[in-house]
């Protein structure tokens, strides 16, 4: 049996909250009572109840600031950080752009980095929070193809690492999430498509990630491995 109810009055941050992850995450969470905070480069700004929506661009710094002052100014602080932004082009080393290599290193480890050190600075002060780093299973695996995404998971796994370092004596708690492959919006630009029937259902990930903000207290969570019932496809 399910309880509702159970982020009653508790602030959560998602960035990209419009597909994916994102979008399934804050469905959930809104079942459960939170308050939301939704970002998202195609989000116009608005309030409604629980739920506040802002634009954000996760690779422009000040659109950081401005989300992260609004989210506070809106519910007075922030408990959870899900930073699930993230884009990803698949091609061989060779045949990658430069853009390409820049947009997702840009977005994947840049953009949560900036939403780490803003919101992060506000939870060393409360002494409390949650930042939860989805990171990909392509963060710990090499795989043919992945080369600018891997180099941007790869390096969000290090900073996370650090980050729990840091934070973890200021009651900070940094979580690495490593998703294999998940049936989203992901790969909706993604040619030729990949089979997406044996891949980890969306709404799933976001069950964990529920999970993880509702454990007990008296230990953290570091890192956790989610994957596909037949393994990496």
């Amino acid at each position: 049996m399910e309880h509702k109810g159970r982020l009653t009055g508790k602030t959560i941050v998602i960035t990209g909250s419009s597909k994916g992850i994102g979008r399934e995450t804050a469905f959930l969470l809104e079942k459960e009572g939170a308050n939301l905070v939704l970002g998202s480069r195609s989000n116009q700004e608005e309030r409604k109840g629980n739920l506040l929506e802002v634009p954000l661009d996760v690779t422009d710094e000040q659109s950081i600031q401005d989300f992260v002052r609004k989210a506070i100014e809106h519910f007075g602080r922030i408990d959870v950080l899900i930073n699930s932004a993230g884009v990803g082009v698949f091609e061989s080393i060779l045949d990658s752009s430069v853009e390409e290599f820049d947009q997702m290193i840009s977005t994947n480890l840049r953009g949560s980095f900036l939403t780490s050190k803003y919101i992060g600075k506000h939870m060393v002060q409360e002494r409390k929070g949650h930042i939860l780093n989805l990171v990909s299973i392509a963060g710990t695996t090499a795989l043919p193809g992945c080369g600018g995404y891997s180099a941007s998971k790869f390096g969000l796994l290090g900073l996370t690492k650090v980050m729990q370092a840091e934070l973890r004596q200021h009651g900070v708690q940094v979580t690495a999430v490593l998703p294999g492959a998940v049936s989203s919006s992901f790969w909706e630009n993604i040619e030729p498509r990949p089979d997406m029937s044996a891949m980890i259902p969306a709404e799933v990930v976001a069950k964990h990630l529920l999970a993880l903000i509702t454990q007990p207290d008296g230990a953290y969570v570091d890192e956790i491995t989610i994957m596909p019932p037949l393994g990496i496809l």
